[in-house]
């Protein structure tokens, strides 16, 4: 890889689509699925972008785009500003690191903790034995966890023990990014908050760049920089956390926030009004893909696809913001 840019965008998706065929029966023809729908995004250096919305919305597609295991259909995602189709896959490797959601299913049983974390280093030839010894046991104990660890195996840990050598293991290569997939929904409460308060400990020490994709907004809010909400495929809403979780602009956004849990079991679980069922993605409504769930749809939403609308800290999709501004055109009731 040649010298990085380091005016470009650590990270950068310019208008990504995947599209699949997906065959109905045993007799049906293929029909599209499209996975992930143009979407364009950016990562400056020591961001923290949160991908939220609900599950099959695409977040974990996008994922596997940015780390190389699918290539997109259309448009194109660069590393400092090189494109990764481009690049030697070991190099990418280096500079791009996943942290999956399950912290046992990712971690081979056989094989123990020294193993495990060192894999990395052995794949691309990183010292001797001894030095990568070494450099298992100073990665451990910077994820919290004694060296004595390095000789057990994932069965004798706990989740949140698991998860911490997972890190262990995506950090040990030093990446400049890490594709953090729902690394806390698998662990109890009690344990996601170690993790989480881990992980921005570790943004700050090696100056990390995280995409962080999750269906929990109280996480996001922990962890987040800005925040990119997705809904069949596209990215109708992004903005800073302060703003998004201050003033939400879109209504798929606000309902997501109405869907957080709050201390006080006076409230009773939250009702995010959009019923149960979730969109089929092979056969998407017309116009605005949202509009049969949406408590403010108009009757353009259902004929129209809205466009993106800037606003001051990123831009929403939704034609109530059509007008001259980021303000609604009506409120929504």
């Amino acid at each position: 890889m040649s010298d990085v840019n380091k005016d470009a965008p650590v990270l950068e998706l310019r208008g990504v689509t995947k599209t699949y065929s997906v065959k109905q029966g045993l007799f049906g023809a293929p029909k599209p699925l499209t996975a992930v729908n143009d979407v364009t995004l950016t990562l400056g250096r020591g961001e923290v972008l949160g991908l939220v919305g609900e599950s099959g919305c695409g977040k974990s597609t996008l994922a596997k785009i940015l780390l190389g295991l699918e290539a997109p259909t259309q448009g194109e995602v660069l590393v400092d500003g090189e494109r990764i189709d481009a690049t030697d896959r070991r190099r990418l490797a280096r500079r791009i690191q996943p942290i999956f959601q399950d912290p046992y299913s990712s971690l081979n049983p056989r094989k123990s903790i020294e193993d495990i974390v060192s894999l990395p280093l052995l794949v691309h030839n990183v010292g001797d034995a001894a030095s990568r010894t070494k450099a298992v046991r100073e990665i451990l104990d910077i994820v919290g966890l004694p060296a004595r660890v390095m000789q057990t195996y994932p069965s004798q840990m706990s989740g949140g023990q698991r998860q911490r050598v997972a890190i262990a293991r995506a950090l040990i290569m030093k990446p400049e990014i890490v594709i953090c997939d729902e690394p806390t929904s698998a662990l109890d409460v009690s344990v996601q908050s170690q993790i989480l308060n881990l992980l921005g400990d570790l943004r700050s020490e090696f100056g990390l760049t995280y995409l962080f994709i999750s269906h929990d907004l109280a996480v996001i809010e922990h962890l987040a920089t800005r925040v990119a909400v997705m809904y069949l495929g596209r990215i109708v809403e992004e903005a800073d956390v302060a703003g998004l979780f201050d003033q939400s602009r879109h209504p798929y956004t606000q309902a997501l926030l109405k869907s957080v849990l709050t201390p006080d079991p006076g409230m009773g679980v939250p009702d995010t009004e959009l019923g149960m069922e979730y969109p089929n993605p092979i056969a998407p409504p017309p116009g605005c893909h949202f509009h049969p769930r949406c408590p403010a749809a108009m009757d353009r939403c259902k004929i129209i696809a809205p466009l993106p609308i800037p606003t001051p800290d990123g831009h929403v999709e939704c034609h109530l913001f059509d007008g001259d501004g980021p303000e609604p055109v009506r409120s929504i009731s």
